[in-house]
């Protein structure tokens, strides 16, 4: 076999489309859009759902069911790379995280995730700690304490 004796399977390859050519391709004049309308504007068309103003069928439904959202707790996240800014030895709290710029609000608490590298030996007080966090914390030998 060389390379130029490969050949496509029957079928396996397409003419691209060609719109607004007369001659032959199927789509000439209108391009297939058919006569005015927003379909056939540019840019034009409708989203999905859209029922040409008619009240949609996802509003006219009953809605059922209790959504958590608005009750759904927010963590304030913290990384291990951004706790390596403190000095040895250094009680971290979620007040100094806060005066330091490191979170901007203190939300539902704070979580210390395991992203970055931790180097030093510190006292983390939080909320909540992922687990590898937590093992990387007391791997060093500092202390997390939940609060």
């Amino acid at each position: 076999m060389k390379l130029n004796s490969i050949v496509a399977p029957e079928g396996a390859r397409h003419d691209r489309k060609r719109v607004g050519r007369g001659v032959g391709s199927g789509l000439g004049k209108t391009s297939g859009k058919g006569h005015k309308g927003q379909n056939a504007r540019s840019g034009g068309g409708v989203r999905p759902g859209f029922e040409g103003g008619q009240l949609p069928l996802f509003r006219r439904l009953p809605k059922r069911g209790f959504k958590n959202a608005l009750f759904k707790t927010k963590y304030a996240v913290i990384n291990l790379s951004d706790l390596d800014k403190f000095e040895e030895g250094a009680v971290v709290t979620p007040e100094l995280l806060k005066e330091m710029g490191l979170i901007k609000k203190q939300l539902d608490g704070v979580k210390v995730l395991a992203k970055g590298t931790l180097t030093k030996k510190l006292t983390v007080k939080a909320n909540k700690f992922s687990d590898a966090a937590l093992r990387e914390i007391e791997k060093i030998g500092g202390k997390a304490e939940v609060i």
